[in-house]
């Protein structure tokens, strides 16, 4: 069974995705991105859409800016947020 999801929010998802392939070492769009992917994931619980909210956090527990280091997980979090 599919969700479906709110267009706000799926245009928002479409936005995080772009983000984050511009992050690579940037700190201030890897938080950017953490924060909108909070954003979206209390937007979807409300929505009623726990599958995709699931995947979200899945994404959230990968996703660890900081300042002056490197992503460890940003291949992973790109192909998850492809998925979408």
């Amino acid at each position: 069974m599919t969700e479906i999801i709110p267009q706000d929010i799926q245009q928002d998802l479409e936005k995080a995705a772009l983000l984050h392939q511009r992050t690579s070492a940037d700190y201030q769009k890897c938080l950017e991105f953490n924060k909108l992917m909070a954003d979206i994931l209390a937007r979807l619980e409300d929505a009623g859409c726990s599958r995709t909210a699931d995947r979200v956090m899945s994404i959230l527990l990968d996703c660890n800016p900081r300042e002056g280091a490197h992503c460890d997980h940003s291949t992973r979090i790109g192909d998850k947020m492809q998925k979408f």
